[in-house]
Parts: C-alpha cells; sequence; structure tokens
C-alpha cells in the first residue's frame, strides 16, 4: 500500500475546512429542490413493480411445464432486480419522511418480494457509506472469493481452489457474479437465524420464509423437476448478474484508503466513488446507481433528481480541486476487471492504474 500511503494524503483536508466546503454545496443542493420527495414518481413504482412480478407469476402458472419458462426466469429476475433497487431507495429514506414507512417498504419489497434481509443489508451498508474503500470499515471490499485488495490478496487462501481462483480473478469476475443471488439469499439467512441484534427478527423470518420456501415450492409444483431446478439456475444467475454489474463500478477500482487515514466527508465520499454516465435508459437500468457520487453525498436524495444534482455537484468538486470521476459504462466494466486482475496477480499498487485509465484529471502522485 506504499502508494496510496504517499499521495492521497496531499488531497486530503482539515476536517474543518472540508465540513464548510461540504456545508456550502448542501446550501446549494437545498435551495435547488433537489432534496424534495417524489411522491408520485415513487408511488407509480411502489404499485407498479409489484403488480408487474404478480402479472409476471400468473404468467409463470399460465404457461405450464415447458422449457420456455427460462425466459420467464430470466424476467422475473429482472423484476426482481429492479424491486431490489426500489428498497435501496426506501431503506435510504428517498421515498417517505417517516422512518417506519421507509422501513415496513423496505421490508415488504426486500424480504417478502426479492427475499433479501433488510436488517442485513441496512447493517452492512450503512458501514459501507460511513468509510466506502477504507481498510477495515467497508464491508464491500472484503468480499469472499474476489480480492479487491492487496491486504485480501496476501492472506492465506482457505483452499487450493480459491487461490486458483483469486490468481484469475479478473478472467471469473463476470462468471462469479452469477452467483451473487445465491449469496445474497444465504446472506440474509444468516443473518436472521444468528444472534446479533436485528429489529423485526420475526418478522423478517416470516417474510423470508413466504418469499424462499413458498417460491421454491410454487416452481416445483408448476415444472418438472429437470426444468424447475434449471428454471431457478437461471432465475438466479440472472438476478445475481444484474445485480453484481449494477454495483460493481460504484466503487471498484478506485482508491483504496489506509485504516490510519482520515478525509472530510466531501473528499471521503468523491474520492472514492464512481459515476458512470449515460442515457436516462442507463439510469432506469441501474437504479439511479450510476449516480454513486450523488448518492454518497446525499443519500436521502430522491432517485429523479440524482441526474440533475450530477452537473452542479461535479462544477462544485472542479471549483474546489475535488476529483470528481465519470466514465461511460463499458470503460467501468474494463477498469474493474484490469484492476482486479492485477491485485490478483499480487501487484501491491494497483490502485493508480484505474485512474489513469480513466482519462481523468486525478492525480493522486
Amino acid at each position: 500500500m506504499s502508494g496510496i500511503r504517499s499521495t492521497v494524503p496531499r488531497q486530503a483536508r482539515p476536517a474543518g475546512h472540508g465540513t464548510s466546503e461540504f456545508s456550502e454545496l448542501a446550501r446549494t443542493i437545498r435551495t435547488s429542490g433537489l432534496l424534495r420527495r417524489r411522491y408520485g414518481y415513487y408511488w407509480t413504482k411502489i404499485i407498479g413493480l409489484p403488480l408487474t412480478l404478480l402479472a409476471g407469476l400468473a404468467a409463470f402458472i399460465w404457461i405450464g411445464d415447458t422449457w420456455w419458462q427460462l425466459f420467464t426466469a430470466a424476467v422475473l429476475a429482472v423484476v426482481l432486480t429492479q424491486i431490489a433497487f426500489l428498497g435501496h431507495d426506501a431503506a435510504h429514506r428517498q421515498i417517505f419522511v417517516s422512518g417506519k414507512w421507509n422501513d415496513w417498504i423496505s421490508l415488504i419489497l426486500g424480504d417478502l418480494m426479492v427475499g433479501m434481509s433488510y436488517g442485513w443489508w441496512q447493517h452492512k451498508h450503512t458501514r459501507h457509506h460511513a468509510n466506502p474503500n477504507k481498510l477495515g470499515s467497508d464491508p464491500d471490499i472484503e468480499l469472499p472469493v474476489i480480492a479487491v485488495t492487496a491486504e485480501s490478496r496476501e492472506r492465506p487462501p482457505r483452499n487450493q481452489l480459491l487461490a486458483w481462483l483469486q490468481a484469475h480473478q479478473g478472467v471469473f469476475f463476470f462468471p462469479i457474479l452469477l452467483l451473487e443471488g445465491i449469496s445474497l439469499h444465504a446472506s440474509g439467512v444468516r443473518r436472521v437465524t444468528t444472534r446479533d441484534p436485528l429489529d423485526r427478527r420475526w418478522v423478517e423470518i416470516g417474510f423470508l420464509s413466504i418469499r424462499l420456501i413458498g417460491y421454491a415450492v410454487l416452481v416445483f409444483l408448476v415444472l418438472s423437476p429437470g426444468i424447475a431446478f434449471v428454471f431457478l439456475a437461471v432465475q438466479l444467475g440472472v438476478f445475481g448478474f444484474y445485480m453484481g454489474v449494477s454495483f460493481a463500478p460504484n466503487h471498484k477500482g478506485m482508491p483504496i484508503v489506509p485504516r490510519e487515514l482520515t478525509f472530510d466527508f466531501l473528499r471521503r465520499q468523491v474520492m472514492m466513488s464512481r459515476n458512470v454516465r449515460g442515457s436516462r435508459m442507463l439510469d432506469v437500468a441501474l437504479g439511479g446507481l450510476n449516480y454513486q457520487i450523488e448518492h454518497h453525498l446525499f443519500p436521502s436524495m430522491p432517485r429523479p433528481h440524482l441526474r440533475k444534482a450530477a452537473p452542479i455537484i461535479a462544477a462544485y468538486c472542479r471549483e474546489h480541486g475535488v476529483p470528481y470521476t465519470s466514465v461511460g459504462l463499458f470503460t467501468s466494466y474494463a477498469i474493474i476487471v484490469g484492476y482486479i486482475n492485477r491485485v490478483g496477480l499480487g501487484e501491491r499498487d494497483v490502485f493508480a492504474c484505474p485512474l489513469v485509465e480513466q482519462r481523468s484529471q486525478i492525480t493522486l502522485g
């Protein structure tokens, strides 16, 4: 980690200075009305997406036992991912003023419809937002298979298979995402069945049981065993892949922050995040996650306002010398694959190259 120790501190600012800079930006955003709730937008999604899911399940039952159901599996995976994005918005208090309303919407969308534990996600995601890409603080850089830091790569692997996968992880990154759906479900089940503190534990257990057990029973009632297993594999694979390619561009390949280094809030959130520029269709496809910088600075900002806030925040960052990274979608994937490939091959100073590849104006050295 010698490179980041010698370069990133020059970007740091005294805490008071950075706080005043963010306060100025926050006033600009607030007076522009970009933090106002968008009830019409969200009620349309709250009603429309569950109805779409029910229609998909009705079509699944009507079509019956046929291999054509694999297309249904893919469609359901896309709908479930979009519902997960909506649950993400609710968990960040983007939808309602009431915390309880947002919590219950998150529980219904996440646990009951998608099969992901809201309590597990909230605990993990809150820590990520507090210190993105910081060693020892951000759980999103501690992955079970993929090594995204030199520190994690240097740990002795649990077995030879994992060692081999990490050495070739640049090649296998996208195929591994096909298993992300299973991992998300399993992580949620582990969370609700442990003794760790968890609000509404029995609500989550009930919702997850209905979703995971009930859904599997329905699939095997409608389909013959062979088709049912392939159907579930396709649905889980597409869901996991879609979730993975939506979240991966946000921080992977951005600088890793040493444990002892502290940034002010503005730089901590902007410098470790990456935006993915594109059309409004891309905004829909990625659930607004492509505006990761704006989301990290203002987590409760409604999704429709992120696109409007981006140019304001980018201009403000340029004015104050804060690196603001924005690339195209495929460029972001090329950066990620190149970065994790270098980590897998054992290179220690891997954080700077992705920044050069982005052809941004960021200078860390």
